[in-house]
């Protein structure tokens, strides 16, 4: 809405010519503001159609501006668009715009003509073989970029080469390479119909035809060389010639046609050389030594005109080689004392020259030298033969420690050698072959080992840990060089219980022991060792004196007891005759101590004696208090220590040893017992179990807990049927305003049925206890709890019910046990107000299982 007209001179049509350099200006404007204000957005060509960046507004003085071209892209009438309408924005500091449009239409200019393909990037070289007849040999390809008639032509005129109105250019002859020149360079020029032309170079080369075999111009045929040349060594310089290039440096190639590994001949040059080891010593030069080469020349590598010319090369024998010996080390053994003169070694049988020549591979033996060679000489240079000049005994001072003699003898050519070419950092008169002569002087076993003592003893505490060292034994061998000594023992050293208690290192003589000693079972060992060095062998004895010490611990018996008490047992009294036995195997019965470490609650238990005898007594020492609350255990579970310490001063208790027994004593307090009667007759089920155990029987675990798992199901289930029926067939218990029982009728006292069933546990008895009701022994297993009469004879006795740790179930079903909860005792009161109310007398429910301190299932069943 706040239009104005700013850009003065627009809008506006200019043109501009195709192919215009950046910075041309295609149109000028002005742009007109009130003196009040100024250009605030330069005039900007905001968007053009269609849409291009070939244009620019730029400054051309105040308020004056121009339209010009950016080079991106160069403008191009026959590829793009003829018209382009800019669009120029221009806003002043009032807030004030304009926006007009500027047509720009391109003009067409006539351009060059261009040339396509090759032609058109690079030079283009046409080859043409001579002889070959005039035809066509390029074609040129060009264009106007205004789609006018283009005109061909050549220059220079005076060759032998046309080209067509279409830019075909022809050949007009046929050439000779050796006559016509070999390239020719035209210029094509193309022009359109306003006269603009372009031009391109055409090279034109003639091939020449091989037509001509060479020949070589060497006249030698028979080369002499000696052998063993250096690799690359020049034997000869073979060459030929080719008629094609008289006028030119030759292309021929050489090469050698014959099976062959010693030369090879340069392609290019034809110069033959050494490219293998010529060994004329060797096969096959030994036997032939003329080698015949077949070199042939070749004026093209493929399928060329070819000729071939014969080369013999004759090989002579130098002394190149040293004699050489195989092996050229010797190891000889000789024993000691072998007497002067004793022939060792003939050298001549190992070594040999391989020179060809007789007279290059003729050689003698010289120069005995190295450690020990004054014990050695060599009896002829021809022969080689080496003996020994003394005699040798290696326990000698003189020769004490000397086992093995160095020797080198020296193999040399009496011909004067040629060793140039294998050694070429070495004079001939430097080079010969060293022998090397190791002579071993075989020891002789002549002395026996000696120990250093005849016998040995050793002193050994009993409690050594087994693999110690107790000692060592040591003997010598008066040998050069001293013989390996191997330790063994050949006798003692075993008990019944161990073969072998002792072992001694074969190699360093330590005496080890590999069982525990025990010094109540032996006192001493007596042992036969053995040194021996392979063929000759000594003996010592050795005798191990066992050390007593006190490593034995008092066995105390029985280890584990369990015993029930009356709360009311007297102080003083030996609980149910309980008394410990215990043994030491080293030490004396008056050694021993008691005393209890763990368990004994308000210390009401103590053994007689204490100390100075090897069985004690336990003894009730104080009385329980429960009803104080002094006491609360009713189980006390008593670790009793047994040491053997009591004859010792307390200076050796710190210095010496002491072992300690432990026994366990489970002892269950019981509360007074009371009597409850019952009128419910019932029966009684008794669940009997008889141990049995196998060492072999593993599947026993599995079956027990498998067969426990269903018991434990039966009983919850008769337990629930019990339940159910007692509901439903026994009354309610009396009441105060309920018939008094008194007045029922007398009913017939049902029978009662006793139920035993078995139950077989592999089980292993390890405690006894006696029964504080029967005062019977039995055994019982710690770890499950079952229980058995230590005389297993004896028949299941029944117990009065008033005896029994169980109570009985009045009417109502429920009971109170009255050894594991002594506090919740019916009050005497109470019970005989029940007593009064029932009229049948009170008889035992069941008779007491025989097994102490295991109740039997009981279940009452109301008629």
């Amino acid at each position: 809405g706040r239009r104005t007209q700013l850009l003065k001179g627009l809008p506006a049509t200019s043109t501009v010519e195709e192919n215009a350099a950046p910075g041309v200006s295609v149109y000028a404007f002005n742009v007109t503001v009130s003196p009040l204000s100024s250009v605030a957005i330069l005039p900007t060509i905001v968007n053009s159609n269609p849409l291009t960046e070939a244009f620019d507004i730029v400054p051309k003085g105040d308020l004056e501006y121009r339209v010009v071209t950016t080079g991106n892209p160069v403008l191009d009438y026959e590829t793009m668009p003829k018209r382009f309408d800019l669009q120029i924005f221009v806003e002043d500091t009032t807030g004030r715009t304009d926006l007009n449009i500027l047509t720009v239409q391109v003009i067409d200019k006539n351009e060059h003509p261009v040339f396509r393909g090759n032609i058109a990037i690079q030079t283009v070289t046409i080859y043409v073989l001579e002889g070959t007849p005039p035809e066509r040999i390029y074609q040129v390809d060009a264009t106007d970029p205004e789609n006018a008639q283009l005109r061909y032509s050549l220059l220079p005129a005076p060759v032998p080469f046309l080209v067509s109105e279409r830019g075909a250019i022809f050949s007009t002859k046929e050439f000779d390479y050796e006559k016509d020149p070999h390239c020719y360079f035209l210029n094509i020029t193309v022009t359109d119909a306003g006269g603009l032309n372009s031009t391109k170079t055409v090279n034109i080369n003639i091939i020449n035809i091989n037509d001509e075999r060479p020949y070589f111009t060497t006249k030698q045929r028979i080369y002499r060389i000696p052998e063993e040349q250096s690799l690359g060594s020049i034997i000869a310089n073979i060459t030929a010639k080719d008629p094609d290039d008289e006028d030119s440096p030759s292309r021929l190639f050489y090469s050698i046609q014959s099976s062959n590994r010693y030369f090879s001949i340069n392609p290019l040059t034809g110069v033959l050389q050494v490219t293998g080891r010529i060994d004329r010593d060797a096969l096959p030069l030994s036997r032939h030594p003329n080698i015949s080469l077949i070199v042939q020349v070749e004026d093209s590598p493929n399928s060329g005109h070819t000729s071939e010319t014969e080369i013999t090369i004759i090989i002579d024998d130098i002394n190149d080689n040293p004699p050489e010996c195989n092996p050229s080390t010797f190891r000889k053994e000789a024993k000691e004392n072998t007497a002067a003169g004793t022939f060792l070694l003939e050298l001549r049988n190992y070594c040999r020259d391989i020179d060809v020549d007789p007279s290059n591979n003729q050689f003698n033996f010289t120069g005995l030298s190295g450690f020990g060679s004054n014990n050695f000489a060599l009896e002829s240079t021809v022969s080689g033969r080496l003996v020994m000049t003394v005699s040798i005994d290696l326990e000698n001072p003189a020769n004490l420690g000397v086992e093995v003699y160095s020797l080198t003898v020296r193999v040399q050519d009496i011909a004067c050698p040629d060793y140039s070419s294998k050694y070429p950092f070495y004079t001939s008169f430097e080079i010969f072959y060293i022998i090397y002569i190791y002579i071993r002087i075989k020891p002789v076993n002549e002395f026996f080992p000696v120990f250093s003592d005849l016998s040995y003893e050793f002193n050994v505490p009993e409690i050594t840990k087994v693999g110690s060292s107790i000692g060592r034994v040591i003997a010598r061998d008066d040998d050069w060089p001293p013989s390996v000594i191997t330790y063994s023992i050949v006798a003692g050293g075993g008990t019944k219980d161990y073969t072998n208690i002792f072992w001694i290192s074969p190699t360093k003589g330590d005496v080890k022991i590999l069982a525990g000693l025990d010094y109540e079972t032996t006192q001493k060992h007596i042992l036969i060792v053995q040194a021996s060095d392979q063929e000759k062998i000594a003996t010592a004895s050795v005798t191990v004196n066992v050390l007593e010490v006190n490593d034995e611990e008092p066995i105390c018996s029985p280890n584990f007891y369990s015993s029930q008490i009356p709360v009311s047992l007297a102080v003083g009294t030996n609980i149910n005759g309980f008394r410990i036995e215990c043994q030491d195997r080293d030490s004396d019965p008056r050694s021993f101590r008691y005393f209890i470490n763990e368990g004994n609650t308000n210390n009401h238990f103590t053994f007689s004696p204490s100390a100075g005898s090897n069985t004690s007594r336990l003894i009730l020492a104080s009385r329980f208090d429960y009803e104080s609350g002094l006491d609360t255990n009713w189980i006390y579970k008593l670790h009793v220590y047994i040491t053997d310490d009591n004859l010792l001063s307390a200076r050796d208790k710190t210095t010496h040893l002491i072992k300690t027994g432990t026994v366990t004593l489970s002892i269950r307090v019981i509360p007074n017992p009371t009597t409850v009667t019952t009128t419910t007759p019932g029966f009684t089920v008794v669940t009997k179990r008889e141990n049995l155990y196998s060492d072999s029987a593993w599947y026993v675990p599995f079956v027990i807990s498998l067969s426990s798992l269903l018991l434990l199901g039966l009983l919850g289930y008769l337990g629930f049927l019990l339940a159910t029926c007692v509901r439903t067939r026994c009354p309610r218990a009396g009441r105060a305003h309920s018939t008094p029982l008194i007045n029922a009728p007398e009913k017939k006292k049902p029978k009662k049925e006793v139920i035993v069933t078995m139950t077989k546990l592999n089980t292993v008895f390890d405690g006894e206890a006696r029964d504080p009701v029967t005062g019977k022994m039995y055994e019982f297993n710690t770890h499950s709890g079952a229980r058995r009469w230590k005389k297993n004879n004896e028949p299941l006795q029944s117990v009065p019910a008033t005896q029994v740790t169980a109570s009985a179930t009045h009417s109502s079903g429920q009971g109170t046990d009255r050894a594991d909860a002594p506090g919740k005792e019916v009050p005497s009161e109470k019970r005989k107000e029940l007593t009064a109310e029932k009229n049948a007398a009170a008889k035992p429910l069941a008779e007491q299982l025989a097994t102490p301190g295991q109740e039997g299932l009981r279940l009452q069943k109301q008629k």
